[in-house]
Formats: C-alpha cells, sequence, structure tokens
C-alpha cells in the first residue's frame, strides 16, 4: 500500500514538474513573439523618426513664425532613438504623433507649402510609414494581449511570478487620434 501511495506521489510531482515547463516554454514563446513585433513595429517607427527632420525643415521654410510647433518636434527629435527602451520609444512616438499632426495642420495654413512638390513627396512617404506603423501596432498589441493573458490567467500566473514575467505595455493611441476628426466643407 505505501508503494502505491509512494507512486501515486511521483506521478503528481511528475505531472506539476512537465506542466511547469510547458508553461514556462510557453512563456518563452509568447515573449519572443512579442519582441519580434516590436522590431517589426520600430522598423516603421524608425522610417518615420529619420523622415521628420525632412519635414520639419521644409515647414521651416515656409512657416517660419510658427516655431512653437517645430521646436517641440525637434526637441523630441533629440533624443537618441537606438538608445531608448521599448517602452520610452512607444511614449515619444506617441508625442511624436501629436507633433506630425500638428505640423499637416499647419501645412493647411500655407498653400504654397502643399504644393511644394518636396513636401508633397515627403507627406506621401509619411503617409505611406504612417500606415505601416498602424498595421505594425495591430499585431503588436496582439501579441502582448495574448502574452499579457498569459501572465495574468490562472494557472500560468503564478509560473509568471515564479519566473518574473511581467504584463507588457499595449501602443495605445493618443487622445488626438482618439478625438473625431472635423470635416468642414467650404460653401462656394
Amino acid at each position: 500500500m505505501t508503494n502505491l501511495w509512494l507512486y501515486i506521489f511521483i506521478i503528481i510531482v511528475i505531472i506539476i514538474l512537465v506542466s511547469i515547463f510547458i508553461i514556462y516554454n510557453s512563456f518563452i514563446k509568447l515573449n519572443n513573439k512579442v519582441k519580434e513585433a516590436f522590431s517589426t513595429m520600430d522598423v516603421y517607427l524608425k522610417k518615420r523618426w529619420d523622415l521628420i527632420p525632412n519635414i520639419v525643415e521644409t515647414v521651416k521654410g515656409y512657416a517660419n513664425h510658427e516655431s512653437k510647433t517645430l521646436k517641440e518636434i525637434v526637441d523630441l527629435r533629440s533624443n537618441v532613438y537606438d538608445k531608448m527602451s521599448s517602452d520610452e520609444k512607444i511614449k515619444t512616438n506617441e508625442q511624436l504623433s501629436i507633433g506630425v499632426n500638428n505640423i499637416m495642420a499647419l501645412a493647411e495654413s500655407y498653400p504654397d507649402l502643399k504644393a511644394s512638390e518636396n513636401f508633397i513627396n515627403l507627406s506621401n512617404q509619411l503617409s505611406k510609414v504612417e500606415d505601416d506603423i498602424a498595421n505594425s501596432r495591430k499585431y503588436y498589441n496582439g501579441t502582448v494581449r495574448i502574452y499579457n493573458n498569459k501572465v495574468e490567467m490562472f494557472p500560468s500566473n503564478i509560473i509568471a511570478k515564479l519566473f518574473g514575467y511581467k504584463s507588457k505595455s499595449m501602443f495605445e493611441a493618443n487622445a488626438n487620434e482618439r478625438e473625431n476628426v472635423k470635416v468642414e466643407f467650404n460653401e462656394e
């Protein structure tokens, strides 16, 4: 009878150990997917990061008295992108999105700027990069959601705490992106 209890105990310990290994390996897999998703998004964020100085310089030529808006963007861009953490990149790019929207709104006030071939080209490039960022943000947020579910749900949350896995930040829309776009038609 004691041998039966010993076998049952050994089987239970083996089942628990196998479960821990499986859950731990799934954390590694999900964590790597989150890293991959961020790297994909990071490529597009870096493209936008590099494109912004060209847009700022183009706008400067037409809008000298709008220096406050331009200075805010230049100040954001003064950080070294490659040395930022993932969370810093997300926060800085959220602020940069606001600045880019302000520049594009500023361009509306300058018909010569809007007609400039250089500005049109840069605007088209920026529009493409923004689309790429939006798509990669969806993928990143989807992988983070799956990862966070695993970190927060029982019983995997126990393993997450044991091995130091924590929830990750989503790349969320800023307040300006949440607002409705105001469309006005000029009556002639």
